[in-house]
């Protein structure tokens, strides 16, 4: 029913007074958008009208006393603080549920946070996406999984979703920005709350290149440990599926993984080595039918239709950057077809160390070239 009620509300509201209706409505207590979905289909009556009603015919449609006094006496600062931080800066984005530009895939939950506060490009929330989620302490190889396959699903057209923490998500959301592509990041504090404070660059990498970083939680929200599981469902819900990387039995990255079966969302996992702890929680979804990766193309191959889609859309433009970058590269230039020491490439192409890591890694990635001991071997320009 909530889908079907879900699509009758997609006429759009985009006023600022449309905005107010639904940071009023964000005060009821345990009145979320699936028992105001109810309600509409119950009563066909607009949530104007709702807020609109008498208090003794709040009461009569089943409002309990709480409820009643926050539609009828909100908190004005509540709105107003929210409409500040709104306005304070052009980068700045909230929208409600029924706002044009409300994440469809997130709509069709069944818990969908009633406003999203965000930072970015708001139109990229409809994008295809894939979650990647994992351990805050990954093993090396979970690390690099995270980097690599971030970098290529975001190479096939896929934005790369994941929740800014430390460890998985971190290493899945620089992968993506790998090339100056696009990454979705989702809090669980509140939207000018960044957390961890060491993953504030990150936040601003994110941003320079186009991502977005988006929370339910009202500026000046209170961190709650209990905020942390919740943007879960939201991280699964606006992805078209979940790949996790590392994960232990009791973790979060279950918890989103169950998330996803429940919003009917494909779940992926990395195997793992039998012996690591970190690996228990892939192996165990996978034997509980989460489809196995070991490569891009098992996770492709789950989302064939819109493979077909992403992939023409973007294949002109990469084959394009791509031509363009390496003919004049001189990072390339500068590794040899044999074994070439790091600090020979920074010499020869006048790079600082650190900034030729990060592109050889990028290069490594792309197949042109390959870390050996001692250095690295350019394997040709594909």
């Amino acid at each position: 029913m909530q889908q079907d009620v879900a699509q009758h509300l997609v006429v759009s509201n985009d006023s600022e007074q449309a905005l107010i209706h639904w940071l009023t409505l964000n005060q009821v207590p345990r009145f979320g958008v699936s028992r105001w979905l109810k309600f509409h289909d119950k009563y066909n009556m607009s949530l104007a009208a709702l807020l609109s009603s008498s208090a003794k015919d709040l009461e009569g449609f089943g409002f309990n006393q709480q409820q009643v006094t926050a539609i009828k006496k909100p908190d004005n600062e509540y709105v107003d603080s929210s409409l500040r931080w709104l306005n304070d800066n052009e980068q700045r984005f909230l929208i409600h549920f029924t706002h044009s530009k409300y994440p469809y895939l997130l709509k069709q939950i069944s818990s969908p946070p009633p406003l999203i506060f965000g930072y970015g490009r708001k139109d990229l929330l409809s994008n295809p996406q894939i979650a990647m989620v994992g351990s805050r302490n990954p093993t090396p190889q979970g690390k690099e999984n995270a980097k690599r396959f971030a970098h290529t699903l975001s190479e096939h057209g896929f934005l790369v979703t994941s929740g800014l923490a430390m460890g998985v998500d971190g290493f899945s959301h620089q992968g993506a920005l790998i090339g100056g592509r696009s990454t979705i990041a989702v809090l669980g504090t509140a939207i000018d709350k960044m957390y961890p404070r060491r993953h504030i660059k990150l936040a601003e990498d994110i941003l320079v290149n186009d991502g977005v970083i988006i929370s339910e939680f009202s500026p000046n929200t209170p961190s709650r440990p209990e905020n942390f599981p919740r943007r879960n469902r939201i991280i699964s819900g606006l992805s078209l599926g979940v790949l996790v990387v590392e994960a232990a039995i009791k973790s979060g990255s279950l918890i989103t993984a169950r998330y996803a079966l429940e919003q009917n969302r494909e779940v992926l996992a990395i195997p793992g080595n039998i012996q690591n702890k970190l690996a228990a929680g892939c192996n165990l979804l996978i034997q509980q039918g989460a489809k196995l990766v070991t490569c891009l193309e098992d996770v492709l191959e789950e989302f064939p239709t819109i493979c077909q889609v992403v992939e023409s859309s973007f294949k002109d433009k990469l084959q394009k950057n791509s031509s363009q970058s390496l003919a004049s590269d001189k990072l390339l230039d500068s590794v040899d077809f044999e074994v070439t020491p790091l600090d020979i490439v920074a010499q020869r192409s006048g790079i600082e160390v650190t900034d030729v890591m990060s592109k050889l890694l990028e290069y490594e990635l792309r197949g042109l070239v390959t870390s050996v001991p001692g250095g690295y071997i350019k394997l040709g320009e594909k």
